[in-house]
């Protein structure tokens, strides 16, 4: 590998880590500012705001400067975001700002990778992206979770600054004051990418022209016949998967009386499962039988309905890891069927954006409808059963989709199947 991928490595591993442990600070800086239950579930939501507003011109503005300026104006957006959130703007209001960094972020920190690597190299490089960002889940909420702890709190309390007085005064408060340092680290590694002497392409005078590309894009993934059931799929895991981290907070509060710091730690142990479950179908899941994973899906949805029954520990840091692996298994295969439909029907970079908006509205609706629950009076054990039943019953929808094509479409189903059986290049 190149020396310069190492250091997009490096700035995407130290944004990512602070996105991740920022999330369990702003959880608590709600919790213990009194705010209730739904506003600490909307946090998702609002986070995924930016990706779907500004989904068809992400892709555009990551193309017109150097990916690594991009990749710094991104992380400088996430702390203001940090910044708001200590001098007084709502957690909500500043954690969407942080969202509107990172949406900016996610195009250039794959699109990078196909300006400096050869093609060879390509599954290689986002396999080290994959297993960072994984990484960087896990290490993150268990950082996030630290931090608001007694021990380190207290050690990051008792420094004064001289001459000025911060207004940090709280754990939560802290903690996001310390995830500043984590984005400038970030940064610092961005001011070191190396410009790859790809030739950049100005955005359009009138960004709004872009919006007829990207509808057409989307419509023809949608109107696929695999296409339309790999993204409803992996939309679906990603919604799902997105709104997780927040219901697995809630739930061992409710049903195992932990504290956010607790709490985080089980967050960490289903991203340990879906990496598992991610490396057990790459080596096993064939990219033309992707579709034989989708009861996968309906089984996640119904063990979130078992999770409210589960009030001891080591029976629920298996049933995490199960549930995480599932989704690990489910999503691998799905993603890597869309990504071929994807390249096929439109090439790579308009793919990813599609796929973007698609999973960001679905961590939005989702969210929307977990947090509209709690606000309607739901206890956590009923939001999350209804949450599950949702799941279960679109992956359901979606099994039934596939079959009707099966038997309405043959050919075009069998077609499309020969191709992915035969692609070598993709």
């Amino acid at each position: 590998m190149k020396r310069g991928f190492y250091t997009i490595m490096s700035a995407q591993f130290f944004s990512s880590l602070a996105d991740n442990a920022l999330f369990v600070a702003a959880v608590e800086l709600l919790r213990t500012g009194g705010a209730p239950e739904w506003q600490r579930a909307a946090l998702v939501p609002m986070f995924a705001l930016f990706y779907v507003v500004l989904a068809p011109f992400v892709g555009a503005f990551a193309d017109a400067m150097p990916k690594g300026r991009v990749m710094f104006f991104s992380n400088a957006i996430k702390v203001v975001g940090c910044l708001m959130m200590l001098f007084g703007s709502h957690p909500l209001v500043a954690y969407a700002v942080v969202g509107l960094g990172a949406a900016a972020y996610s195009p250039a920190k794959y699109g990078i990778l196909t300006e400096l690597l050869p093609a060879s190299q390509l599954v290689k490089a986002n396999g080290w992206i994959e297993g960072l960002t994984i990484a960087s889940i896990i290490l993150g909420v268990l950082l996030g979770g630290q931090l608001i702890g007694p021990a380190v709190s207290g050690q990051l309390l008792s420094f004064d600054m001289p001459v000025f007085d911060t207004g940090v005064d709280t754990p939560a408060e802290a903690a996001v004051a310390a995830m500043i340092l984590l984005y400038l680290v970030a940064s610092w590694f961005n001011t070191r990418i190396p410009h790859t002497g790809v030739e950049m392409r100005p955005m359009p005078a009138n960004p709004l022209a872009m919006l007829p590309d990207f509808w057409a894009c989307n419509s023809r993934l949608w109107r696929d016949k695999l296409g339309q059931i790999s993204l409803s799929t992996t939309t679906l895991f990603w919604g799902a998967g997105g709104n997780l981290k927040f219901i697995v907070l809630a739930w061992a509060a409710a049903a195992l009386s932990y504290n956010t710091t607790q709490a985080s730690a089980l967050t960490g142990v289903v991203a340990i499962g879906t990496a598992v479950g991610a490396v057990v179908a790459s080596m096993r899941m064939r990219l033309d039988a992707a579709t034989k994973v989708i009861p996968l899906g309906i089984a996640m949805g119904l063990l979130l309905i078992l999770m409210v029954f589960i009030s001891n520990i080591w029976i629920a840091i298996p049933f995490l890891i199960l549930l995480g692996g599932l989704g690990g298994y489910l999503v691998v295969p799905m993603n890597a069927l869309l990504q071929h439909r994807g390249h096929n029907l439109m090439g790579a970079g308009r793919s990813i954006a599609v796929q973007n908006f698609n999973e960001q509205a679905c961590i939005l609706a989702l969210g929307a409808f977990y947090s509209l629950s709690l606000k309607m009076g739901l206890s956590v054990f009923g939001a999350i059963t209804a949450f599950g039943l949702v799941v279960a019953g679109v992956m359901w929808l979606i099994q039934r989709w596939h079959r009707h094509n099966c038997t309405h479409h043959p050919e075009e189903v069998a077609h499309l199947l020969h191709i992915a059986r035969h692609d070598h290049h993709h």
